[in-house]
C-alpha cells in the first residue's frame, strides 16, 4: 500500500515540474547578427558539369550500391546491407580496382563511418 502511495504522489508531482523544465533552454546573447550572404563567384567563373559526381544507385541482392563517377571513371562505391551499417570502397590508387590483386603490396579494406559532423 505504501509503494503504491509513493508511485501515485511520484506521477502527481511529475507534471508540476513540467513547467519548471520547459524554461531550460539556452539564453541567446542579445546582440546576435544575421549571418552575411555569401560574396558572389569572381567574374568570369563558371562551374565544370564534369566535376560534379555522377551517382549511379543499383541493388545487387538485398545489398544497395551507389556508384560514383567522375567524367564517367568509378572512384568510390557505397554498399548498404539490408542488416548493418553502410561502407565504403574507395579506389585510391585510380586503376579502377577495387580488390587486392595478388601482387599488390596494399590492402583495400572496407571503410565505414565512425563520425558524423
Amino acid at each position: 500500500m505504501r509503494r503504491a502511495l509513493f508511485l501515485l504522489a511520484l506521477l502527481c508531482a511529475v507534471p508540476a515540474l513540467a513547467p519548471a523544465w520547459a524554461d531550460d533552454k539556452p539564453k541567446l546573447p542579445a546582440d546576435l547578427q544575421a549571418v552575411p550572404e555569401p560574396p558572389p563567384p569572381p567574374p568570369g567563373y563558371e562551374p565544370s558539369p564534369g566535376l560534379e559526381p555522377q551517382v549511379t544507385i543499383t541493388t545487387r541482392g538485398e545489398n544497395k550500391v551507389e556508384e560514383y563517377r567522375i567524367n564517367g571513371r568509378l572512384y568510390m562505391m557505397k554498399i548498404t546491407p539490408k542488416h548493418g551499417a553502410p561502407y565504403y570502397l574507395v579506389d585510391d590508387k585510380g586503376d579502377g580496382n577495387f580488390v587486392r590483386q595478388s601482387l599488390d603490396p596494399g590492402v583495400r579494406v572496407p571503410q565505414w563511418v565512425l563520425f558524423k559532423f
